[in-house]
């Protein structure tokens, strides 16, 4: 039996929660707004803005209704065309003031779409990304068993699915990279039923922190220069350019007549673009380019850790 009432209990718990975790990290609280929407359903938006440990951290919790599909989602499942939709999620993004931790998103969401003269169809969705500007190693092993553990209950060849996923789908072609370490992508999800496919969203939507707490608490310490500075706002240009240009979630937003100012969260306050940069060879900036922005096995499908 589809539960949306269980589902939208356990994401408002969620926001509640990493809220609660990012504001004890930070010092700082977030700011509220609930807000409804015309065509059916609302959300409640939680921002916080120049703290200490974080720059800017967005952490949305939402709940639509429509009579009609928006393109975006329609081009994906042309059958779906015609029927009433729901769509309920938590998004975030933690874009942080020092360059040593990295940019960090998560996303679990749920879809069914319904008609009078067929069963209705459902599915679950999310996953969570890293984007550093100056990685360690062992945070993206890290980041990576907790992406593991999270999926594995559920099956073996879930991880290294997801995991390609989300390489695939965090993607910049017209810039030939990944737009980090990447993590866990998935769409689509309804194995084993509603109860177990419900489940594994909550487990991913329960790793998040688990993931990136320990991450922050190793970096946040990190003396920075201007120079590292400079090189995080550059970066923070094509977190920019993957939202606007390629993201769904960002086009399902404003096609179906979402808050703009709930979908726009996820930018950063600063960035900066700079004409035909080129990092020095041997820097830790050419670094990230040619060793961390392209897939690579950081744990194997086992969980155990690669000796690549």
């Amino acid at each position: 039996m589809i539960d949306a009432d269980a589902i939208r209990r356990y994401l408002l718990d969620l926001q509640d929660r990493i809220c609660t975790e990012l504001t004890a990290l930070d010092g700082s609280g977030f700011r509220e707004d609930a807000w409804d929407r015309d065509a059916g359903g609302g959300g409640r938006t939680r921002v916080l803005s120049n703290g200490g440990t974080f720059e800017q951290a967005g952490v949305n919790f939402s709940h639509v209704f429509g009579h009609a599909l928006p393109a975006t989602a329609s081009e994906r499942r042309p059958e779906l065309a015609g029927r009433h939709f729901q769509a309920l999620g938590v998004s975030l993004v933690v874009h942080p003031r020092n360059p040593y931790i990295p940019t960090s998103h998560a996303n679990v969401r749920f879809f069914l779409a319904e008609a009078e003269d067929a069963d209705p169809v459902w599915w679950f969705g999310g996953g969570f990304d890293l984007t550093p500007f100056y990685p360690f190693d062992e945070d993206c092993r890290h980041w990576h068993q907790i992406a593991h553990d999270a999926v594995a209950p559920w099956g073996d060849d879930l991880y290294p699915r997801f995991k390609t996923w989300c390489d695939d789908y965090f993607y910049l072609p017209h810039r030939g990279e990944t737009r980090g370490i990447g993590g866990l992508f998935f769409d689509d999800f309804d194995r084993g039923g509603f109860e177990s496919a419900f489940g594994l969203m909550r487990s991913v939507g329960d790793g998040y922190m688990a993931a990136y707490r320990p991450i922050v608490e190793a970096r946040q310490g990190t003396p920075y220069t201007e120079r590292e500075r400079d090189f995080q706002l550059y970066r923070r240009g094509r977190y920019v350019e993957f939202n606007l240009l390629f993201d769904r979630g960002t086009k399902f937003g404003i096609q179906s007549g979402g808050r703009t100012e709930s979908i726009l969260m996820s930018m950063p306050p600063l960035a900066r673009w700079e004409y035909d940069y080129q990092a020095a060879d041997g820097t830790p900036e050419a670094d990230l380019a040619h060793r961390y922005l392209v897939p690579q096995t950081w744990i194997q499908s086992d969980g155990q850790p690669s000796h690549k």
